[in-house]
């Protein structure tokens, strides 16, 4: 087993059946003794990413939509700054969503994130996703108004049609060559209440804080189960969850680099094979570039001592 995949299997969940976050230590950090031993294995795991993801753009085949959810300061973004910094932003995009807007309220609410879908050949990162229809709608169901959905569809199902709908879509996606990987950065309430408390004392980071992240922690249960049903129904073999701890930054981090290195290497990308009459256009190019060269030197005056 490659030291990725041994890394991320404490974490990931192709199976939810039966799960329960109880179980996930968000202080955990598995076998990684402290912040520098786990930077040791970022810096491998982004030097490594950067190999990877330069065939996958090359093949143009397949596509990875990476999806990132998580209570406000879980740290997803700086996950997102950190883990894919050796990428070639040629071949990445990011898109974070937060409340829809008029536009997108009026269509169904997996329109706004499957328009933001990855090009083959490309590694898609999503700052929250449609999973808010799960998460923060569920915990605040009065949302399901704006939507303006017809009343006779908003019944006590509507929580298990989405799971439904939600694994259907990536199965779909999973089906035509895009790879989905799901991460729930798994922050504890007392390290929350910490950065919380930091944002608010450090004017560099005062940006950061909104009045709203406080509310929402009033509904801090809530949300727990909320993020154990919606991982519950929608972890599969081809799309799991990574149920990551994220009271350590550093550790979280490194478990996130690991499980895209992860994908990565099991899709096993490369770079396009030349065919005969590629090759014998490259000789032709080589061959005119060579004589172009060799006029260049006969031409240029000749010095003498």
């Amino acid at each position: 087993m490659g030291w990725a995949k041994q890394l991320v299997k404490p974490y990931r969940v192709s199976d939810g059946k039966n799960l329960q976050l109880k179980d996930f230590d968000p202080a955990d950090t598995g076998k990684l003794r402290s912040k520098q031993h786990a930077t040791t294995f970022l810096e491998k795991g982004i030097a490594r990413m950067a190999e990877l993801q330069d065939q996958l753009y090359a093949q143009e085949q397949w596509a990875v939509l990476l999806i990132f959810q998580g209570m406000d300061a879980a740290g997803k973004d700086g996950v997102i700054k950190h883990v894919m910094s050796g990428i070639n932003p040629q071949g990445c995009q990011v898109s974070s969503f937060k409340s829809p807007s008029s536009e997108e309220l009026d269509h169904d609410y997996l329109w706004r994130t499957h328009r933001n879908s990855p090009p083959r050949g490309h590694i898609g990162i999503f700052n929250r996703s449609y999973y808010e229809e799960v998460l923060v709608v569920r915990v605040h169901p009065e949302m399901l108004t704006a939507e303006r959905i017809p009343p006779s569809l908003v019944t006590k199902k509507i929580w298990q049609e989405r799971f439904r709908d939600i694994t259907a879509f990536e199965r779909y996606l999973s089906g035509n060559g895009f790879v989905v990987r799901k991460f729930f950065l798994n922050i504890s309430r007392k390290e929350q209440e910490k950065r919380f408390l930091d944002r608010l004392r450090q004017p560099g980071k005062n940006w950061k804080f909104s009045a709203a992240d406080v509310r929402e922690r009033g509904y801090w249960d809530d949300y727990m189960a909320a993020h154990e049903d919606m991982i519950r129904n929608t972890a599969t073999r081809d799309s799991p969850w990574y149920v990551v701890p994220a009271d350590n930054k550093w550790f979280t981090r490194a478990v996130v680099a690991a499980a895209i290195v992860d994908t990565l290497e099991d899709l096993d990308p490369s770079y396009p094979k030349v065919n005969a009459e590629k090759r014998k256009e490259l000789r032709a190019a080589e061959s005119l570039l060579l004589r172009e060269k060799a006029n260049r030197i006969s031409r240029s005056p000749r010095s003498f001592t």
